[in-house]
């Protein structure tokens, strides 16, 4: 028996397969990137609607945190590097726990769900020894971009002792060392009583880069009207997109902290581009917790509501740039480099970062905007008033000195007026004596002799004369030497919305213009 085989049916077949096979990928990935987000709504901030996209809310029975998304580090590992004292413990029964890690009640653990939709660390003291908990999702989950937040209560640090915090790691921190990798810490908080900690009344946010390493880049805020971090649930977070971090507690619309690249001092590294993994702790004593007493909380507790990441529904719409005025500079001048414009930006779309670049040799260029906040971007709240401003300035190197291409030492110049006059004098006078040479008289002989040489002595003289070496007018064009040549360029200003997920290379801004650069 034979089988005919209809190809053009085989085709189409594979073609619908496929279909169904993309459609059901689509499916299954729709329900990953939920991650455990049903029941939470979408987020509104301004104009920008963000969909939850990774959730944590600790929902469900008393017990232990899950462990296929959480991961936990353990002991004392020399202090953290910190000078930290705790040991740190997994759940009741996690491999590797320390053989003095509490345990027995759910409650007497360093890390528990407490069956209220809350996540429990407690940093205890038993026997003198104190226990608490980090616990991250390193190789679990990756996170770039989008807006990352934590609703937390925090343990009371009045006094000495505790150091608790919610922040990231690079998730290239193995290949990459810190802190090359980066690290945000969107909340950590300790004592009045250590290096000018805020306590209970507010909290501090910090990046650490390449260059800025442990002191890092940070600002503290102050809860308003008295509000404190260790009485009700406040909400840390930030909104990352590709070139800038708008940090904010509470109220997304209102950063009191944003940190760009060009916030970088020079020869740093921005690692913010690339993928983090998410960590939360109680650290005891250590470089900020200072020293623990009996005023210390015993145990000291961290409640955790929820942890979550959302991303953009939708791309904010690209600023319209305009047509900037052009920039006219002499090399080297420090006025008249720069041109200022107002940038059209979509409303209440958040902030834009805005950055440079130029094509003339030996300048640079760098941005400077009207923003209260941070010089590199611009708020497109509604409620700003006028709008605010991009200035980019061009900063070119002057010419040192200047250099002759054709001068009269290399390169005779054409005969001038006194050449035209002396020279074919002197010219008839040598060809006679050299015609006269042969006369046998001798004392003829010599005097023609004397003759011809006085001849040459005149026309050497005639042409020197003519040469002017000093003579501005006989030399060649004048080329500027040393600095930016003058010419002309353009100098590009590249805008990133909050929504940009690039890498950060000017080739993937959201918009950007070109301003013609005259360099005289």
């Amino acid at each position: 028996m034979s089988i005919r085989v209809s190809w053009g049916l085989v085709c189409r077949t594979r073609f619908l397969l496929a279909i169904t096979i993309l459609f059901l990928a689509g499916t299954l990935h729709a329900q990953v990137a939920a991650g455990g987000c049903t029941g939470v709504s979408p987020s509104t901030t301004g104009a920008v609607t963000w969909t939850p996209q990774w959730c944590q809310e600790f929902s469900g029975a008393a017990g232990s945190p899950d462990t296929t998304v959480w991961s936990f580090d353990l002991g004392n590992n020399n202090g953290w590097g910190n000078n930290e004292l705790e040991v740190y413990c997994g759940p009741q029964g996690y491999a590797g726990n320390s053989s003095g890690c509490p345990a027995g009640a759910i409650t007497s653990n360093t890390v528990y769900v407490d069956g209220n939709g809350h996540l429990v660390i407690q940093a205890i003291n038993s026997g003198g020894t104190w226990y608490s908990t980090r616990m991250n999702t390193e190789g679990l989950e990756n996170f770039q971009y989008g807006r990352i937040e934590a609703s937390i209560q925090l343990p009371d640090t009045t006094s000495q002792g505790l150091w608790p915090a919610f922040w990231s790691l690079g998730s290239d921190i193995n290949t990459t060392p810190w802190p090359a990798c980066g690290e945000v810490d969107f909340l950590e908080d300790w004592s009045t009583q250590v290096d000018g900690g805020m306590g209970p009344a507010g909290t501090k946010t910090t990046i650490h880069t390449t260059v800025s390493g442990g002191s890092g880049l940070g600002a503290f805020y102050t809860f308003p009207n008295g509000q404190q971090s260790n009485t009700a649930f406040h909400t840390y977070g930030t909104i990352w997109s590709a070139n800038m971090l708008q940090f904010y507690v509470d109220d997304p619309t209102q950063p009191f902290f944003i940190q760009t690249p060009s916030n970088l001092s020079s020869g740093d590294t921005w690692p913010f581009n690339a993928q983090i993994f998410l960590l939360a702790n109680i650290a005891v004593g250590g470089t900020l917790g200072g020293t623990p007493s009996s005023s210390t909380p015993n145990p000291g507790v961290m409640t955790v509501d929820y942890v979550r990441q959302y991303n953009p529904s939708a791309l904010v719409t690209a600023p319209a740039m305009g047509a900037p005025a052009a920039i006219t500079v002499t090399a080297g001048a420090t006025t008249g480099n720069s041109s200022t414009f107002t940038p059209s930006l979509s409303a209440d779309t958040g902030y834009v970062y805005f950055s440079c670049s130029t094509n003339a040799p030996k300048a640079s260029c760098a941005i400077k905007t009207s923003d209260p906040l941070n010089p590199y971007v611009a708020n497109s709240s509604s409620s700003v008033s006028p709008p605010e401003t991009v200035t980019v300035s061009v900063t070119t190197t002057a010419n040192s000195g200047t250099s002759s291409t054709t001068t009269a030492s290399s390169v005779p110049p054409p005969f001038g007026s006194k050449s035209r006059t002396w020279l074919p004098i002197t010219m008839m006078g040598f060809f006679v004596s050299v015609l006269l040479a042969p006369v046998t008289d001798r004392r003829r002989r010599k005097l023609l002799y004397a003759c011809a040489l006085i001849a040459g002595l005149v026309l050497t003289g005639a042409a020197t004369w003519s040469c002017g070496g000093s003579s501005a007018s006989n030399q060649g064009p004048i080329v500027p030497s040393g600095g930016t040549t003058p010419g002309s360029y353009t100098v590009t200003v590249y805008a990133f919305t909050e929504s940009n997920s690039g890498s950060g290379a000017n080739g993937t801004a959201d918009t950007n213009v070109v301003i013609p650069l005259t360099v005289n």
